[in-house]
């Protein structure tokens, strides 16, 4: 009983897997195409050649390998995509590319067949039964040189000849930046983007003055507070401050005891200040003696 009940489960989660892994599939999108390739973009063989471009229009990778590629509605099973490649897992909103070259023995990404620049070329991708209809196109004759045919956003339905080729990427792109252009529209000479910039600068200034002028009151009445809880007296009153010259008083002692300023004794000269001042001519009188009067 415990069997069965198992099986049933891997077999629905099975079922799951496989029905959302062919959900997955049906988003795929026929997205570009280049018929007649004479200087644009090569293989991984150095050769030019006609290619299709697919686009993963869905939110989860998508695995195409086991599907099928044509360019006859006749034949839809015509290319079968390889199995067991890493790189047919499209991830989301990516391209892959299939060379047209006729020569599948090159790699997974080289079809059986060509695209014909004399005639409509269809082309269609089939998912892995070989029966459904994944996504369909039919290219006009006549396609100039190095012009692709898509889609003129990745995975919408309406197909244009695109102004740029774009083998693997998006097919519209922008080449300019609508704000920008209306900018320099509208202020020439960047009189508003100068004022703008200013106001940006000033603002900026003012918000951190604020937030430093808070963040130090809030630090003073922090330190306050934990002073008064450990009993220290006279803390300065809110506005008071000490005078400028016991703080330089302090800090030129400190700068005193740490950088170890002192005089070097071995070069002082010591001046001792003579109590006589007399010349050596005049010291004769020393000598001299003194007589009684009488």
């Amino acid at each position: 009983m415990i069997k069965n009940k198992i099986g049933v489960i891997l077999s629905l989660t099975l079922l799951f897997v496989v029905s959302a892994s062919a959900q997955r599939v049906a988003y795929m999108r026929i997205n570009e195409v280049l018929v007649i390739n004479e200087d644009n973009f090569v293989d991984d063989y150095g050769k030019r050649s006609g290619w299709i471009e697919l686009f993963n229009s869905s939110a989860g990778t998508v695995n195409i390998s086991g599907c099928f590629l044509t360019d006859d509605p006749n034949n839809p099973r015509k290319y079968p995509i390889p199995k067991g490649d890493v790189l047919t897992k499209i991830p989301p909103g990516q391209h892959i590319l299939f060379w047209a070259d006729g020569n599948a023995s090159r790699g997974t990404f080289h079809l059986n067949f060509k695209l014909d620049p004399a005639r409509e070329n269809y082309i269609a991708l089939y998912d892995a039964d070989g029966k459904t209809l994944v996504d369909e196109i039919r290219i006009p004759a006549g396609q100039k040189p190095d012009v692709s045919y898509g889609r003129k956003v990745d995975g919408l339905q309406e197909w244009t000849t695109l102004p740029k080729v774009t083998p693997s990427t998006n097919n519209l792109t922008l080449d300019s930046n609508e704000k920008i252009e209306n900018f320099q529209k509208n202020d020439a000479i960047g009189l508003g983007m100068t004022i703008t910039a200013m106001l940006v600068v000033f603002l900026g200034l003012i918000l951190l003055y604020v937030v430093f002028k808070f963040v130090g009151k809030s630090a003073i009445k922090m330190s306050n507070r934990r002073a008064r809880k450990a009993g220290v007296e006279n803390i300065p009153a809110k506005g008071h401050t000490e005078e400028g010259a016991i703080f330089a008083a302090i800090a030129t002692a400190l700068y005193e005891v740490t950088e170890d300023v002192h005089d070097m004794e071995n070069t002082v000269l010591t001046i001792h200040k003579v109590t006589r001042r007399y010349s050596p001519w005049n010291s004769k009188i020393y000598n001299m003696r003194e007589f009684s009067k009488k």
